[in-house]
């Protein structure tokens, strides 16, 4: 596959929504309404049924109009594959230089896990598109804004885990507009109308807090 040149967030609203337990029968239709609402960056954690069946469905209806790839990648093996079917994100629970560096080789988007300013800067000089603080919720908003001061300007902060639309403001305070969305958007078995519901509101919430 070609090398590919992706801006993350670039100008679009920053918000990942991470589809964790989603079966490849539901992934069409949950990506269309995911996208007429707003949230043009999808991510099916590898540890969801049948994963790279949903990426690659995902993929084909929209890959022209989203952000999709996978969560939960551990491996430079599973790198390789994503690429293979056209995923363009990869999103780590940890730091693995490796799986950066062959994240960022192929073009894709690269967004490692870290928790610590060890990891954070170990990220970024890997190359990482955007560092994702997780779980924001125990390092909260002062311990992000802390590690933040000691990173280079142009490292992106992703703040995900137990972040909802009632914290974007807070976050947006400290200079953090990106955002990963998980079981308070999407929960497996979820009705499609229900998801829907909270994608607006959090869509509703990300465009306020970026007007304020």
């Amino acid at each position: 596959m070609a090398e590919r040149d992706i801006i993350w967030p670039g100008e679009k609203r920053a918000l990942v929504a991470i589809l964790r337990g989603i079966r490849p029968s539901e992934v069409a239709a949950m990506t269309e309404m995911l996208i007429d609402e707003g949230i043009t960056s999808i991510e099916v954690p590898l540890n969801s049924p049948d994963p790279f069946q949903s990426i690659e469905t995902a993929i084909a209806i929209a890959g022209d109009r989203a952000l999709i790839g996978a969560g939960t990648v551990l491996t430079v093996e599973d790198v390789d594959r994503l690429s293979d079917i056209g995923g363009q994100l990869v999103v780590s629970p940890n730091t693995d230089p490796d799986v950066i560096r062959r994240s960022v080789a192929l073009g894709m988007v690269s967004m490692p896990g870290v928790f610590t300013p060890s990891e954070a800067l170990l990220a970024h000089k890997s190359g990482a598109s955007a560092l994702k603080f997780f779980p924001a919720s125990a390092l909260g908003v002062s311990g992000i804004s802390a590690i933040k001061a000691i990173l280079p300007e142009e490292a992106v902060v992703c703040a995900v885990g137990g972040v909802s639309d009632a914290s974007f403001g807070d976050y947006f305070k400290i200079g953090v507009r990106a955002f990963g969305l998980g079981t308070g958007l999407y929960r497996p078995g979820d009705a499609l109308d229900a998801v829907r519901v909270r994608a607006r509101k959090t869509v509703e919430a990300y465009d306020r807090a970026a007007a304020d």
